[in-house]
């Protein structure tokens, strides 16, 4: 038997078959064309801020809203200045992890932005 099918591309699993054009894998339902043999390799998410402009690790930003803080009784003001800002997959949209003075340690999102 000289027809090997690949291994699934997303779980690894051996135990990959044919339906029709397409192959399967039974262990995680994934479904792929059996011509996609090149694996693209996963684009780099580019984060923006507010008004465009792209952002990257260690740049400083400022605040551009409000923002209410659980359990704080004053909020973050508009023209807050943050430094040194970390980029990162949060969740719900929160990508910006930094260290805000005055607040402490938080996850923002970089739709309320924008870098100096």
């Amino acid at each position: 038997m000289s027809d090997v099918l690949p291994s699934c591309p997303q779980c690894s699993s051996p135990y990959t078959y044919e339906m029709g054009a397409l192959l399967v894998c039974p262990e995680c339902a994934h479904e792929w064309s059996a011509e996609a043999d090149v694996v693209e390799e996963p684009q780099e998410k580019v984060i923006k801020d507010s008004v465009g402009k792209v952002l990257s690790d260690g740049d400083t930003v400022t605040i551009v809203k409000d923002l209410k803080v659980k359990g704080q009784a004053q909020s973050i003001k508009v023209g807050t200045k943050v430094r040194n800002i970390r980029l990162v997959n949060g969740t719900d949209g929160h990508d910006i992890d930094c260290k805000v003075d005055g607040f402490g340690p938080m996850q923002l999102k970089s739709s309320v932005v924008k870098k100096v």
